[in-house]
């Protein structure tokens, strides 16, 4: 029911740029902050870039300057513009929507959270 696509993946050359996009079905976008996860071989899942359904933006460290998170409610779409990329850039891409609900009865206040099946960025040197 809820879905998550994830798209603009591909094989870059370190210096270039990427946009990957996420397209979100099945929620109230406007009340779900997004983030931006990477996953690279043998490595922890991390936090890449985050938006706030208020429009607050937070980045990793390793990304700050280069990547930019933004997201368009008319479109129920967040982007993630990546400039300047580097080898270490190399990762699969995941989308995550977060939401804190808050309601009455078993389960309540609930956390809805969902991810979708991320796309693969390949940065060559």
């Amino acid at each position: 029911q809820v879905k998550l696509v994830e798209s603009g993946g591909g094989l870059v050359q370190a210096g270039g740029s990427l946009r990957l996009s996420c397209a979100p079905s099945g929620i109230i976008f406007s009340m779900y902050a997004m983030t931006w996860y990477r996953q690279a071989p043998g490595k922890q899942r991390e936090l890449v870039a985050g938006i706030t359904n208020l429009g607050s933006t937070n980045y990793a460290d390793s990304v700050k300057d280069r990547f930019t998170i933004s997201r368009d409610n008319a479109k129920n779409m967040v982007y993630l513009q990546m400039n300047s990329v580097k080898p270490e850039d190399t990762a699969v891409y995941y989308c995550n929507a977060d939401l804190l609900v808050y309601c009455s009865g078993s389960g309540c206040p609930r956390r809805n959270n969902y991810w979708g099946q991320g796309t693969q960025v390949t940065v060559s040197s």
